[in-house]
């Protein structure tokens, strides 16, 4: 299945705070689009691998993504190596998508900036011929992106371009809270962590607030790029509010 748009994060849930509008926007507009987790989270306070595969299961059914999977990778010690290159390759040219999404380079977790370097390098890789992959035993085409994007997560990071994402914000919630285990959730017996109070969730709205506000809509999400993106008309641009 040839994708338009694939989304990794390294923790299961990474995708649903920081680029989940954006997706259900692409869809809303008939685009094919698929989550990758590099890993089971299984380093997470709260909860276990398990209700994190449920859940994970349960958001991407929120969102409609046509396919999600994990890479397995070790949560906290994976490295930017030959062997998980590879995998992170082998996906980008099974679903051959024109855009890839992908964690911030610096952000609160030191994972997320892993994961950026490993993607962004496996991109660049998943284009040079003399890099042989197989799936089902068969040899990959090589394939290159068009474009990486990464997502603004935690840390706040001047973006290269925002995306309107005011009518999906409610369904983005949704698919966040599917994470029950992880977020705010009164009826659950857990260890408090940074992301579990009611005030965590106020931050990722009033994130996508402030990203809305610099282009003159409700909700937004921000993202930057290595690469200068390009326009073939001023058509491309919304209209912002005065």
């Amino acid at each position: 299945m040839k994708l338009d748009i694939l989304a990794f994060g390294v923790h299961p849930d990474d995708v649903e705070l920081g680029c989940s509008g954006t997706l259900l926007a692409a869809i809303a507009e008939g685009k094919k689009v698929g989550v990758v987790d590099l890993t089971r989270g299984e380093l997470g306070t709260r909860g276990t691998v398990e209700t994190r595969r449920e859940e994970a299961a349960r958001a991407a059914e929120i969102m409609g993504i046509q396919v999600r999977e994990n890479l397995g990778m070790a949560d906290g010690f994976f490295q930017n190596d030959e062997t998980n290159l590879r995998k992170v390759i082998e996906m980008i040219r099974k679903y051959q998508p024109s855009v890839i999404l992908a964690n911030a380079f610096e952000d609160r977790h030191p994972d997320h900036g892993r994961s950026a370097k490993l993607v962004a390098d496996a991109a660049f890789l998943s284009g040079l011929r003399k890099i042989e992959t197989y799936s089902d035993g068969q040899l990959q085409e090589v394939w290159k992106p068009a474009y990486v994007f990464h997502y603004i997560q935690d840390r706040f990071i001047a973006p290269s371009f925002v995306v309107d994402i005011t009518p999906f914000m409610d369904k983005k919630m949704e698919a966040v809270l599917a994470y029950s285990t992880q977020f705010f959730n009164p009826d659950l017996n857990e260890p408090q962590t940074y992301i579990s109070s009611s005030q965590f969730l106020e931050t990722v709205k009033a994130r996508a607030l402030m990203m809305g506000k610099r282009i003159g809509v409700g909700y937004a999400e921000g993202f930057y790029t290595e690469k200068t993106p390009g326009i073939s008309s001023f058509d491309a641009f919304i209209q912002q509010t005065t």
